[in-house]
């Protein structure tokens, strides 16, 4: 049963592709991004309403915090620095030099630092239009904080959604063509993934996108064309279906002094006038109460 919530519009960013969104536990800031082209990135801070956006003529599919400052992108044919004065993008890796059909979409890091990254088949034209994503050239990608780039997995339609358990042990990712929540084992130490299983497949929720865990080990999965978020408990069954103001949702994260907001993003991209009449303001960024606490959004080691 579908389950009403207060939400809000925090920051009415009429986003064509929102995605992306992380808290800044320093800074006390929400990031996110719009993919669409031009890309637009996000910074706003909840409790004083300083808000601030970046634009990049290059494609971006993922931003992260890093440690030693600025940002960590996720571009159109690979990973780069982003210096946060000047808007300069400086290359770290192109892992998918020899498919130029793909660009990379999801990603964040592990407790480590380490950036774990999807591709996906070029699915934005060059006036913004939808392209049908037909074949499974995507895969998941591990970013070292030296810039080594190692293939982990592949042959996915749409990656999303990387994310893993409390204790460290569990790695999410997502396909959202296919709709597949995958679990696998995860090695920190050593950075690898093993035992790639079914997590959560289920359908007449739209498609999933974007994903987050929260502190008692429920993956939560934003619902494209489904107008909700779902949580999911540890052995893979849906426990709450929390309806959302937009018919696509795309990602989750949470954050807030207590790591206890819920932050969501949505897309207003090709939405037609009932839609719009319907979630006016479907394409912001926005949050609720989600009455449990999250985990933290880690930063890249590099």
């Amino acid at each position: 049963m579908m389950e009403t919530v207060p939400v809000t519009c925090l920051v009415p960013s009429a986003d064509s592709l929102g995605e992306g969104c992380l808290w800044d536990e320093a800074g006390q800031a929400v990031w996110w991004i719009d993919i669409a082209r031009p890309s637009r990135i996000h910074r706003f801070e909840p409790a004083t309403g300083a808000y601030r956006m970046w634009i990049s003529m290059m494609l971006v599919g993922t931003i992260t915090l890093r440690k030693g400052g600025g940002l960590l992108v996720g571009g159109e044919d690979g990973v780069y620095t982003m210096d946060m004065t000047t808007g300069a993008m400086t290359p770290v890796c192109h892992p998918e030099s020899g498919r130029p059909q793909n660009r990379f979409n999801d990603g964040t890091c592990d407790p480590q630092g380490r950036l774990w990254i999807g591709t996906m088949a070029q699915d934005i034209g060059p006036r913004g239009e939808d392209v049908p994503t037909l074949v499974d050239t995507g895969a998941l990608y591990r970013v070292d904080a030296d810039g080594a780039s190692v293939l982990m997995d592949d042959n996915f339609g749409v990656t999303n959604g990387p994310c893993w358990s409390p204790d460290g042990r569990t790695f999410y990712f997502s396909d959202s063509k296919h709709g597949v929540i995958h679990a696998y084992d995860f090695d920190g130490g050593s950075g690898t993934v093993s035992n790639r299983r079914v997590f959560n497949d289920s359908t007449g929720y739209g498609f999933l996108d974007g994903a987050t865990v929260d502190a008692e080990g429920f993956v939560w999965s934003a619902r494209w064309d489904g107008a909700c978020v779902l949580r999911i408990d540890p052995k893979g069954r849906i426990d709450r279906v929390i309806a959302m103001p937009g018919e696509r949702p795309t990602c989750i994260c949470f954050g807030g002094t207590k790591l206890d907001t819920m932050f969501v993003t949505t897309s207003r991209a090709h939405m037609g006038a009932q839609s719009m009449e319907k979630y006016p303001l479907q394409g912001g960024l926005f949050c609720f109460n989600p009455g449990v606490k999250g985990t933290p959004k880690y930063s890249f080691a590099g």
